[in-house]
């Protein structure tokens, strides 16, 4: 009986192995978060010719909104057309952040919300439509 327990049961060795999985995975997440936020902030340094403290600004409040969204995401207690709305908001907040920073020529040229200026096509369906069909008793 002790063998059979003793096999069922994962040793230290086994235990630590799953524990080292999981933060290396979590590690390569972060990883590519940051990755992500350092390459948006490359991207926006040269499209609007950022100064070092700008881009230092717009990164932090980059890694704040990556923190924001990821509560939410994990938060069970949202349903899917509020969680949308607090991603929007989210989304809102970041830009006038960011706007806050720039100066007038800067600003002319940074929309990052003028995609949601396009009309859709006439068959395409919004994200809505697809809680909407996915969230029906």
């Amino acid at each position: 009986m002790a063998l059979l327990f003793a096999l069922l049961l994962p040793g230290k060795g086994a235990w630590a192995q799953s524990e080292s999985a999981l933060a290396s995975r979590s590690d390569a997440r972060r990883s590519r978060a940051q990755s992500s936020i350092d390459s948006h902030v490359r991207q926006l340094a040269k499209a609007l010719n950022l100064s070092e403290a700008q881009q230092f600004a717009v990164r932090t409040i980059l890694q704040q909104r990556q923190v924001q969204a990821w509560k939410l995401r994990s938060d069970p207690t949202v349903s899917g057309s509020v969680r949308i709305d607090k991603f929007r908001a989210i989304q809102e907040h970041t830009v006038e952040q960011i706007r806050a920073l720039l100066n007038e020529e800067q600003k002319e040229k940074y929309d990052p919300l003028a995609v949601r200026k396009l009309q859709p096509a006439a068959d395409q369906r919004s994200v809505e439509d697809w809680l909407n069909l996915t969230t029906r008793p």
